[in-house]
């Protein structure tokens, strides 16, 4: 397996530092209101990383954080005249909501800031003690960015004399140099206001964002963990600054790879709710979509390349769900052939090694998709060779291969159980075909275009086949 590590700027080997575990730390969403889909896509690109790790055999120790004390937090929180967690709460439950609705796999931990304060405090005198953070005029706690002299590797951003400056008045800088970074902020009214203020050896105050991820990162993951991922946006100053508090309190590696999520476009633009192409995945679920089709659009690019989000692509992610359930459902149902089908089941697994060999490669989704895409192309027009038949080793062949991508990709499975109904409705549905499959031997073509329309318009597609007439429900915008 490779990927690109970003501090390198290469593409290379990973192996985990500890065989057969991996550790991952992923920045995850602030919550001060919900998560959009510029956020998903980068949360989306976790949970394929995450399964193909578990797919290759590791055991993967997968922390996503909820920052819920910052600026925007507190600020939302103070805008909205509740306490902090009172706030904060729903926004990290939506989130959890979102991820359970797009089929995430359960991260190992999904630790809040706010319970991690003595680790934060810990944290901050080690830096203190070893001569990398000072404290500032005003109470506040500064990292000393002179003192790390490896500052700048990952961004390449060594002397931005505007990162982080921040003013007392009348001229005055707290900071000794306008690089250094808050690792503990002192006291504001606001802060009391919300609740967001904790004793420290320094006075009361709250921690800074950067010093925030570092410390829950190693109290659950330990000093050096194996990939660090997160939104490009993130890589400076936030990823630089946890590299150095990190490293200086350490002395060793913080993270061996740097994964950076590139970002989402929305019909070609930022997404603003000015532009109004601001978008979550709930009012895109609310709209009709299939959860299925809005994570195949939000994975089909490569996650170095920008991806961009638009109606029509969404729609075509609609079809190319319901393409891979036809295409499932028909194997399934296939009557069986007579023969071993040695050939079709050797070429399934040699797509299915295809399939990983491209995974293995960057998570190189497009290659990947394009794999899978072979498998359904040949299947079908073995399939249409064979009337429809096929011999049993070849379809618990396909169908072992088509199970393990979408292990990877999550979307087949997720798909079906969308379009689940209780029985009662799906007696209903039986009851319509049955009527409509009388109509046309009655030759009564208008009543079966009307039976047609109706189940239409409750999301049933109908195929009429040699075999009789098939019916599937498809989830997608009305």
């Amino acid at each position: 397996m490779k990927l690109h590590d970003f501090l390198r700027r290469e593409t290379r080997p990973f192996e985990p530092l500890r065989p057969g575990r991996v550790t991952v730390y992923g920045c995850g969403p602030t919550v001060y209101d919900f998560a959009h889909i510029g956020n998903f896509r980068t949360f989306v690109v976790y949970d394929l990383l995450h399964r193909h790790l578990r797919w290759r055999g590791h055991e993967v120790g997968f922390v996503v954080n909820f920052t819920d004390v910052d600026d925007k937090t507190i600020r939302g929180a103070a805008d909205a005249g509740r306490l902090l967690g009172e706030h904060t709460e729903p926004y990290a439950r939506a989130f959890l909501d979102d991820a359970g609705a797009l089929g995430f796999l359960p991260f190992s931990a999904h630790p809040r800031a706010t319970a991690h304060i003595p680790a934060m405090v810990a944290f901050v005198e080690n830096l203190m003690e070893k001569g990398h953070a000072y404290r500032g005029a005003d109470g506040s706690v500064y990292y000393s960015v002179p003192s790390f002299a490896d500052y700048g590797r990952l961004s390449g951003k060594r002397e931005d004399a505007e990162a982080g400056r921040s003013r007392t008045g009348a001229g005055d800088f707290d900071k000794r140099d306008p690089r250094d970074f808050a690792l503990w902020k002192a006291a504001q009214p606001v802060d009391e206001q919300v609740g967001a203020v904790w004793e420290s050896p320094w006075g009361p105050g709250r921690p800074g964002w950067h010093l925030e991820c570092s410390a829950m990162a190693r109290s659950l993951l330990g000093d050096t963990i194996d990939i660090h991922l997160g939104g490009e946006d993130l890589l400076f100053p936030h990823h630089e600054n946890e590299i150095a508090q990190s490293e200086a309190a350490t002395g060793r590696t913080f993270a061996r790879f740097w994964l950076h999520v590139r970002h989402l476009k929305v019909d070609a633009r930022k997404m603003s709710k000015s532009l109004g192409n601001f978008h979550t995945v709930r009012e895109l679920l609310d709209e009709g979509y299939d959860p299925a089709a809005i994570r195949w659009a939000l994975l089909a690019a490569h996650y170095r390349s920008e991806l961009n989000f638009t109606r029509a692509g969404l729609d075509d992610a609609t079809a190319s769900v319901q393409r891979l359930l036809d295409f499932r459902r028909r194997v399934r149902e296939c009557p069986a052939a007579p023969g071993s089908g040695a050939g079709l089941a050797i070429r399934s697994r040699e797509r299915l090694a295809a399939f990983g060999s491209a995974m293995d490669d960057d998570l190189n989704v497009p290659r990947a998709l394009a794999v899978l895409w072979t498998l359904v192309r040949e299947v079908n027009t073995a399939l249409d060779g064979a009337g429809g038949r096929m011999a049993g080793e070849e379809r618990e062949a396909v169908l072992e291969a088509l199970a393990g991508m979408d292990g990877v990709l999550g979307v087949v499975d997720l798909a079906a159980e969308s379009r689940r109904t209780p029985d009662a409705d799906d007696e209903r549905v039986r009851d319509l075909v049955e009527a409509r499959e009388r109509a046309r031997a009655n030759r009564d073509f208008a009543a079966a275009d009307r039976i047609r329309a109706e189940l239409a318009a409750g999301g049933i597609r109908l195929e009429d086949t040699s075999e009789g007439t098939r019916w599937t429900r498809v989830r997608g915008p009305p």
